[in-house]
């Protein structure tokens, strides 16, 4: 939401929550305002500063990406790092990233609850509440699977909340769902650059669509293999809803914006594709800057040296796998549309130089190159012929950066450049050339041109962060038809989003061609990795790709072939071979709430 509120006079007043077992900590704090919250909040102000308080809980809950991509085939440590516990999957139930996340859903959820408490006869404040808690739900069970359900505001010591079933979650949260989303007091889709940011009916279909695609495989299908990824379907009902939802949450509209538009920073605010959006607003903040944003734009890609001194982008440890640098054939237009394919040098002249340049700077044609990465069907004779052809943007001069073009392949093909324009070839192994500086390619989708200029701050970025979007609702009814024994009906949304990008229209699921390298133990390429490819495809960086393999009951399959921190399936088990298929119940909520054992604790741990 743009509007600005005072967060803290919110938060001051507002009830939040720790653990289940812990949320009276909080309560029985201070209240230096000398206003009771009872009173307050029931009236349009309080309600209005409840509902943005609560909405502004999603942002630290969905601006990392550490919980939703390492582990995955996707991603690789850079600069010689691994990508830590989450990728190695040594972490454990004292994990503070899994523990951290597990109190702050809580907090979110009883904040909801606390919403349609406080809504009396505002309809949209309940509703809102309602679309909350049950997303608050959604992510629990994704990431722990069946964990304790409360649609009340806790304001006690209370410590008693047992683990609810999924088999009873999915449908609590599906029911709620269908009774708002034809809710009048919900717009019916969002209509401008503030309803992105408001829950709308279209936002609580894809939500619901998200919902009844998670219950499907957990409640209709048997893992067979793990290690082979094979599974039996035994009921195909949440999938055919899952399906209607989507459907619904699409409303036959069609791609029209190339893939550029839609990640383009200037059409955050007229994007007909956004679904529901969580909002940031640069102009006007009332705090400091460098704070009050966040960091996706910095963590996904090669590591570039400290921006005060090379004018480059700061990047965290995580790169593109050498998987994810074969996803991405000819003609795709989502390669230079996902990732800063030509970074330029920097002159000591922030953000019209160096890194932000593509955006702030002028002649480009001309400005010299720090660095540029070729995808790997690029020949080496292509590539040197495009080198030749611009030979003085390769001349590093009084630039900072020292200039190098590489082809990403592995081996990869990197050009080293002296300063007079002159180059070098050599072919160092994809793990080594990530072991270096500048490698590889960074993810620009969520770019702010208007970061300013500090190392190695990410929180500085204040672009909306994308949560449904309508190409999502594609994939999603994709997978969903698939699983539910349609196979034309799937492969037709998945056309919708390889047409708009032109990545090859495919006739039959057998006419899909993969370029990555896989090993014997992976097996044949289904219907299902298809779909799967193509989510990483256009959803790269997203914060989706570890729900989704652990949904698909694929977790261990794609980590083994592909995450370079995984060699086996004993890396993802216990001492007692349990997988690790969802994260640990934090050590905390099992020695505190009374209703938990460590016989509740997750397999694995």
């Amino acid at each position: 939401m743009k509007k600005l509120i005072n967060i803290a006079f919110v938060a001051a007043i507002a009830a939040g929550a720790g653990t289940l077992a812990g949320c009276s900590d909080f309560l029985d704090a201070e209240n230096k305002t000398n206003i009771d919250s009872d009173s307050y909040f029931p009236t349009e102000e309080g309600l209005e500063g409840l509902r943005t308080y609560t909405y502004s809980l999603l942002k630290p809950l969905l601006s990392s990406t550490d919980l939703y991509e390492r582990g995955t085939d996707l991603y690789c440590g850079v600069h010689g790092e691994n990508l830590g516990e989450l990728s190695m999957y040594t972490f454990t139930p004292q994990t503070l990233t899994i523990s951290d996340y597990y109190t702050n859903l809580y907090s979110f959820i009883n904040n909801a609850n606390y919403m349609i408490q406080m809504a009396g006869d505002n309809g949209t404040v309940e509703a809102e509440g309602k679309f909350f808690r049950c997303f608050g739900y959604y992510l629990l069970t994704q990431q722990f699977g069946s964990v304790p359900y409360v649609d009340w505001f806790i304001q006690n010591a209370e410590r008693n909340y047992p683990k609810t079933p999924l088999s009873e979650l999915y449908p609590t949260l599906i029911a709620e769902l269908e009774g708002i989303m034809n809710d009048a007091n919900l717009p019916a889709e969002p209509a401008s650059a503030d309803g992105y940011g408001r829950v709308s009916q279209r936002a609580v279909k894809a939500l619901l669509a998200k919902v009844c695609l998670a219950a499907g495989w957990d409640l209709g299908t048997t893992l067979d293999n793990a290690v082979n990824g094979t599974y039996t379907i035994n009921d195909r009902s949440y999938f055919e809803k899952a399906a209607q939802y989507a459907d619904a949450a699409i409303a036959g509209q069609p791609l029209t914006m190339t893939f550029e538009e839609k990640w383009a920073p200037e059409n955050e605010g007229n994007n007909n594709e956004t679904i529901f959006s969580l909002q940031y607003e640069r102009n006007g903040f009332p705090g400091n800057l460098s704070e009050g944003g966040h960091g996706l734009q910095n963590n996904i890609g090669g590591y570039y040296g400290q921006p005060n001194s090379t004018g480059e982008k700061y990047c965290g440890r995580s790169g593109m796998s050498a998987k994810a640098i074969y996803l991405w054939g000819k003609g795709d237009t989502r390669f230079d549309a996902t990732f800063m394919t030509t970074m330029y040098n920097y002159n000591g002249t922030w953000g019209t130089t160096g890194y932000y340049a593509y955006y702030n700077g002028s002649n480009l044609n001309s400005m010299p190159i720090a660095f540029r990465y070729f995808p790997f069907y690029v020949t080496e004779a292509e590539a040197e012929a495009e080198l030749a052809a611009n030979a003085s943007q390769y001349v590093r001069g009084s630039n900072v950066n020292a200039v190098y073009a590489y082809i990403m392949a592995d081996p990869v093909v990197m050009y080293s450049f002296s300063a007079n324009g002159t180059w070098t070839k050599s072919t160092p192994s994809y793990s080594e050339a990530c072991g270096g500086l500048n490698f590889p390619a960074t993810v620009k989708k969520f770019d702010d041109p208007q970061t300013a200029q500090e190392n190695t701050n990410t929180t500085n970025g204040y672009r909306d962060i994308v949560v449904f979007h309508l190409s999502d609702m594609y994939l999603t009814a994709a997978e969903a038809y698939l699983m539910a024994g349609d196979q034309t009906q799937a492969l037709a949304r998945l056309n919708s989003v390889r047409d708009r990008s032109n990545a090859g229209h495919l006739n039959s699921f057998s006419d899909y061609q993969y370029e990555y390298t896989v090993p014997a133990n992976f097996g044949d390429i289904t219907e299902l990795d298809v779909i799967l490819d193509e989510k990483a495809r256009e959803e790269y960086g997203e914060s989706g790709r570890w729900m989704d393999l652990r949904r698909t009951r694929q977790l261990v399959r794609y980590n083994v072939a592909f995450n370079p921190d995984v060699t086996s399936v004993t890396n993802m088990s216990n001492a007692r071979g349990e997988i690790k298929w969802y994260r640990p119940i934090p050590a905390t909520e099992l020695a505190n709430n009374t209703a938990m054992t460590d016989a509740d604790q997750n397999p694995g741990y």
